[in-house]
């Protein structure tokens, strides 16, 4: 089996974040071009299944010279590539049985669940960018810490992943940074804070958006002043909105929007591959805040999660509004299509374009103090998938519109934002669209509340989307959402302790 081998010069987090701010973006480029063209050949002589995928499409790999002939190599996928072969021949010299992986499982949310193997240079690989951003967002090497790693736990990628990583970052580091494991048992990541959080400098919490929230809220009432934890937050899986970032500053008093939380581009496909940074945060509130998003991103509503990434380590395309991704891992994967709607733009794009606006990036990170946190990386953005969506008279609607309507004005203080829409038929066979929401614990139903959250889900529909708005010209009334509340943790679509299911597809 071929030995997955970090590439020269990721030992050391210090050296690394040195060299990805005074390395040019195009150097960074370069190394990733190379890294993809030798991962292709190496699969094509080594990986059994990619070895007969080429020669059903009739490509010679000894003819693929450079970045350009490569981008004309046909993409794989889980249908054509992943479900085609048996596991043995996905991996490097066609064996699996003789690794010592970590395996891990995809959601099943779009499908039957998918197991990826995983090895250890992976951990590694996570390790080094946690470490990076650990350093410069959140000065683990000034300040004693308590991690709690409150990503699902179990064969889900979330909380093993990170918890592996950060235990290369925590020991061979020589951080004072402390790991707690309580996964998605929101009342043990409560009593964690309040039993250990004062031992230490700073807390961070890792967590899904919407189960952190959950967090903040329920440990306020049980008597947590968060202000007193100098709290720090990484997110993973899902995008959320700028209100949202907001919202958590204000819960925590954190008065740094630049560093204190960040968000994570992964799968479980190829691990953790890009995440936000300071500098990326700015470009986006900025864009965000003076309705600008459409001078840099396709849409100019939706708000994409919006990452630097290394293309040494992860070499992106676009393709269309599809993600494309290379990457050594355990099933190595090249030119695999992500399925992700989204895009690569160049940072110097970035600067540029920002600049034009009337931002200049270099003097905001001094004016803010993150001048010590750019690094010359390219940017991969990401909303959401096409299939965590719902088809409603053949347009689709996501949960990024209906995520913004419940955090309209003090909707935030009686619903917890989360929710599950999916669509079905009435009697007379017109589509309806569903939409079921959780009210904040002690708040109890109302019709009055009910009538006033579709009247907003509504509005936010109209707002955002023409087609709705054309589709409401038509039918009227039958357009708008059947919105139902429930209370707090009703398990029927908000029990605690799971991941919560934005879209149902089966009704």
């Amino acid at each position: 089996m071929t030995k997955l081998l970090l590439p020269r010069g990721y030992r050391s987090a210090e050296l690394l974040h040195n060299r990805l701010a005074t390395e040019s973006e195009e150097l960074w480029q370069k190394r990733g071009e190379r890294r993809a063209l030798k991962l292709f050949h190496e699969m094509a002589e080594n990986v059994p299944a990619y070895k007969d995928f080429l020669k059903n499409h009739n490509i010679k790999h000894q003819e693929i010279r450079s970045i350009k002939d490569f981008k004309k190599v046909p993409t794989i996928d889980k249908n054509n590539y992943l479900r085609k072969y048996p596991k043995e021949e996905l991996c490097w010299n066609g064996e699996f049985d003789h690794g010592q992986w970590v395996i891990s499982t995809t959601s099943g949310s779009t499908g039957e669940p998918y197991y990826f193997p995983r090895e250890t240079s992976q951990d590694w690989q996570y390790a080094m960018m946690a470490e990076l951003y650990l350093r410069s967002n959140f000065q683990i090497n000034k300040k004693s810490t308590l991690y709690i790693v409150a990503f699902p736990m179990g064969a889900w990628i979330g909380g093993l992943f990170t918890y592996e990583a950060l235990k290369i970052v925590s020991e061979n580091g020589g951080y004072d940074l402390s790991l707690i494991t309580p996964g998605i048992h929101k009342q043990e990541v409560i009593n964690a804070v309040k039993q250990l959080g004062s031992s230490f400098d700073q807390v961070i919490i890792g967590a899904y958006a919407p189960f952190l929230k959950d967090i903040l809220d329920d440990g306020e009432r049980q008597g947590i002043k968060w202000e007193d934890y100098h709290l720090g937050v990484v997110y993973s899986a899902e995008a959320f909105t700028e209100t949202f970032r907001d919202y958590v500053l204000k819960k925590t008093s954190v008065k740094d929007p630049y560093k204190s939380s960040l968000n994570h581009y992964g799968t479980v496909d190829l691990g953790t591959m890009s995440h936000e940074t300071p500098e990326s945060i700015y470009v986006r509130r900025s864009l965000i805040s003076d309705n600008k998003l459409k001078t840099l991103l396709p849409d100019p509503i939706k708000q994409p999660t919006l990452t630097q990434y290394n293309p040494e380590l992860f070499f992106f395309e676009q393709d269309g509004d599809n993600l494309i991704c290379s990457a050594y891992s355990g099933i190595p994967l090249v030119r695999y299509d992500l399925k992700d709607y989204g895009g690569v733009i160049d940072r110097s794009q970035v600067k540029r374009t920002m600049k034009e606006l009337g931002y200049d990036i270099d003097q905001a990170s001094k004016k803010y103090s993150f001048n010590e946190t750019l690094w010359n990386l390219p940017y991969v953005y990401v909303y959401e998938r096409n299939d965590f969506s719902v088809s409603y008279y053949a347009f689709l609607i996501y949960p990024d519109t209906i995520r913004r309507g419940l955090q309209a004005g003090h909707l935030e203080e009686l619903v917890t934002g989360k929710f599950t829409m999916y669509v079905d038929y009435t009697d007379k066979g017109r589509q309806k669209l569903n939409i079921h929401a959780e009210m904040k614990y002690g708040q109890k139903v109302t019709e009055e509340l009910t009538k006033k959250l579709q009247k907003i889900l509504h509005e936010a529909l109209l707002s955002e989307s023409s087609e709705y708005r054309e589709t409401f010209g038509m039918i009227g009334d039958e357009a708008k959402p059947d919105v139902v509340l429930w209370e707090y943790e009703s398990p029927e679509y908000f029990r605690p302790g799971t991941k919560q299911k934005w879209v149902r597809k089966e009704k």
